[in-house]
């Protein structure tokens, strides 16, 4: 009696450092004994097993295969892993400030984070980071570079650089500093057009306000149109999403997106509200299977309540809603405790009966036929789909304020579907192996050359560079040193892809990821389809809005 009291008190305990109480799971289940079960396993793996093994690893393993079983998404986190999603998620870290890639077993900066400081002791693009604090980075892993570049605000590294073209290294000293993460990945207005482009790669605590900024910026340039593209973005907080969705929305009271689960308190709607800053836009929002969680509640809201066009493939189905519950050692966990639902009613989340498929189920998974999709018509999806009939049979049918129909099933289906582009093997190999940066340092002397002709310039060398055929000769001849067999009619399919891509990293060295986005907008198919459909984007607009007005 004694034993089932303590460890009754023991879990108490637990239940308050984790932020969770235990006492309604206690009444109806048998947990005593259950919590007996495993501290017989636990104590006799660790007193017998044939190597040693740390009670840490053990409990760790525990954990997480408990939260395994559950659903996809429930899981745990250990203390190194929850400091960098913090980081990313608060919108900041302390560090050095660089992009970086290695490059031949070196860390070589891809660019200065403008502002930051590296860029103010004078790092460029292209730089070779041979010893970190004096001892030799010839070599690290690409994950264990930032261990050595972070750190507190105001301590300082000292970095030996070796600078292509120069003789002998350089040395650093640079004090650490905040950087901040943007989501924000890309604004710009595409070229001869009063159509702006918003990228954003992760909903962090600081999404809103940079999509605010981007758009105000876009505008002050003559942005009279927007494309939103959250294609690869894998969520992040609600409450960024619910206020990036209502931020289009005109009406008030209007549903954005509601939670459901077992208890209570997970059960939440959140409704739009007066005051939005780009609720007369006209909008498209570009999606695709790497678009989930609350890219999903974003497009989903915009959909349901036709706002605006939804364009791409298929979004990811990422509709279980997670809360974290810290740990007394910097760890957390993450247990599934409600399913996110889009105003008409749709659960976001794909089934997950077989983990395994669901996972690998977007490469696989059953797509319409690319166009126009507006009413989601499902007989004329039948007669076009033939032997895939039975599947679209399951799919189960809602509706939109303004009466269009729209795909249930998981995941948010576009009104008009634009299938990704594909490349080639021989590109996707060099890709694979980061051969363009490497090329571009050699080739282009990091762009040097080129930051000096046309740094203040962007319009020009947007219009006036090119890659060039010996360039493209040089580009093969030092592909086929890495040892990758060149195939010509691979290169001459992707030879604008390939000029593309290295005019695109060049443009990111001298000006800046947006420019680098502008530049690689060129071959981007599925924007290029977007930006012709506003007209369906509109028309899409008045018949939400007039549906509004009339509620």
């Amino acid at each position: 009696m004694y034993r089932k009291i303590s460890l009754y008190l023991s879990l108490l305990g637990l239940g308050i450092v984790a932020g969770v109480f235990l006492s309604p799971l206690i009444s109806g289940d048998n947990i005593f004994d259950q919590l007996e079960k495993y501290k017989v396993v636990f104590n006799t793996a660790f007193k017998n097993y044939v190597d040693e093994v740390s009670a840490s690893t053990l409990t760790e393993s525990a954990i997480k295969g408990m939260l395994s079983d559950l659903d996809p998404h429930s899981t745990y986190i250990n203390a190194e892993e929850m400091q960098r999603v913090d980081e990313d998620m608060r919108g900041s870290f302390e560090g050095i400030g660089v992009q970086f890639d290695i490059i031949s077993d070196t860390i070589t900066v891809i660019s200065p984070i403008a502002g930051g400081p590296s860029e103010a002791v004078g790092i460029l693009a292209g730089d070779k980071i041979v010893k970190i604090d004096g001892v030799s980075a010839i070599g690290m892993r690409q994950e264990d570079v930032p261990k050595k570049l972070r750190g507190p605000k105001g301590t300082k590294v000292e970095l030996e650089i070796y600078r292509p073209g120069q003789k002998g290294t350089m040395n650093f000293t640079i004090i650490r500093d905040k950087i901040p993460l943007h989501s924000v990945t890309a604004s710009y207005i595409l070229e001869g057009t009063d159509i702006g482009v918003i990228s954003i790669n992760r909903f962090s605590a600081t999404t809103h306000e940079e999509l605010l900024n981007a758009a105000n910026e876009l505008r002050n340039q003559g942005m009279k149109r927007l494309i939103l593209d959250l294609r690869g973005n894998p969520g992040g907080y609600l409450n960024q999403a619910f206020l990036m969705a209502d931020e289009f929305l005109p009406g008030q009271g209007d549903t954005i997106v509601y939670t459901l689960g077992r208890m209570e308190d997970a059960n939440e709607v959140y409704r739009s509200r007066r005051g939005n800053q780009l609720e007369d836009i006209p909008l498209i929002v570009l999606i695709d299977y790497g678009s989930a969680s609350a890219s999903e509640i974003v497009s989903g809201a915009i959909q349901d309540l036709d706002r605006g066009l939804i364009v791409g493939t298929t979004s990811f189905g990422k509709g279980l809603v997670q809360r974290q519950y810290p740990l007394q050692d910097g760890s957390a966990f993450r247990l599934t405790i409600a399913r996110y639902y889009t105003p008409s009613g749709r659960s976001i989340q794909r089934p997950y009966k077989d983990k395994d498929k669901y996972f690998k189920r977007f490469m696989e998974r059953f797509e319409l036929e690319e166009g126009l999709n507006l009413d989601h018509t499902i007989e004329k999806m039948k007669a076009e789909k033939g032997k895939d009939k039975i599947e679209l049979d399951s799919i189960p049918l809602f509706k939109t304020r303004a009466g269009r129909t729209v795909l249930g099933g998981g995941g948010i289906t576009p009104d008009y579907i634009v299938k990704s582009d594909t490349i080639t093997k021989l590109s996707a190999q060099i890709r694979s192996k980061n051969l363009y940066n490497e090329f571009i340092n050699t080739r282009y002397n990091s762009g040097k050359e080129l930051r000096a002709k046309y740094e203040n310039n962007f319009s020009a060398f947007y219009k006036e560079f090119s890659v060039s055929n010996d360039d493209l000769k040089a580009f093969r001849k030092f592909v086929e040193s890495k040892e990758i067999t060149w195939d010509e009619k691979d290169f001459e399919t992707d030879k604008e892809y390939i000029k593309t891509v290295i005019k695109a990293l060049l443009a990111n060295i001298i000006f800046d990821r947006s420019k680098q986005a502008l530049v690689f907008s060129d071959i981007d198919r599925q924007l290029q389809v977007a930006k012709t459909l506003f007209p369906e984007a509109e028309k899409i607009a008045r018949m939400g809005q007039n549906k509004g007005k009339k509620k």
